[in-house]
């Protein structure tokens, strides 16, 4: 955005919350869809790990060691569907910071909000950044959102059903 024409402040322009987000450790880990993937694996094998040792603490454990094991797989899944929602809300606000035709921002606090119209020079620049750079990243998050919750409800199932 042009400095003179622009009353947001820098950090609160899109573009820039589009780069700061990018640059950023955690949230850049989406936006290679097999990196992710492995990073997700590697967190969900630890949290299964810590799971299974919590659950060995139990009485039932000795009687019935595969139905405590599955147990963790599945309720393992939940803190990295926490943190995939977590990447993908952060995600999801810069998309529409990106695609609105309005920038809301605040110049000294919570109670001086101001809302800016972009300019359509700027507004198709900011959606050409939201189609080809975050719309992808949305996409896999879903994908591994999907994935995740379509596992927890095949072991809810399992355990509903006593299957096990």
């Amino acid at each position: 955005m042009n400095q003179s024409n622009c009353p947001v402040p820098k950090d609160q322009q899109p573009t820039n919350e589009f780069i700061e987000l990018s640059k950023s450790k955690i949230f850049s880990w989406p936006k290679s869809k097999k990196s992710f993937l492995f990073i997700l694996l590697k967190f969900w094998a630890v949290t299964f790990f810590v799971f299974v040792i919590i659950s060995s603490g139990s009485v039932y454990f000795e009687t019935s060691t595969l139905r405590y094991v599955l147990l963790s797989f599945f309720s393992s899944l939940s803190l990295p569907f926490l943190f995939s929602v977590r990447l993908y809300l952060g995600w999801n606000h810069i998309f529409k910071r990106l695609t609105s035709e309005k920038v809301e921002y605040e110049e000294s606090g919570w109670y001086d909000g101001q809302i800016w119209i972009k300019p359509v020079k700027l507004k198709e620049k900011e959606s050409l950044i939201a189609s080809l750079e975050v719309k992808p990243i949305l996409k896999n998050l879903t994908q591994f959102i999907s994935l995740i919750i379509i596992f927890a409800l095949i072991g809810v199932l399992l355990f509903q059903k006593n299957y096990l």
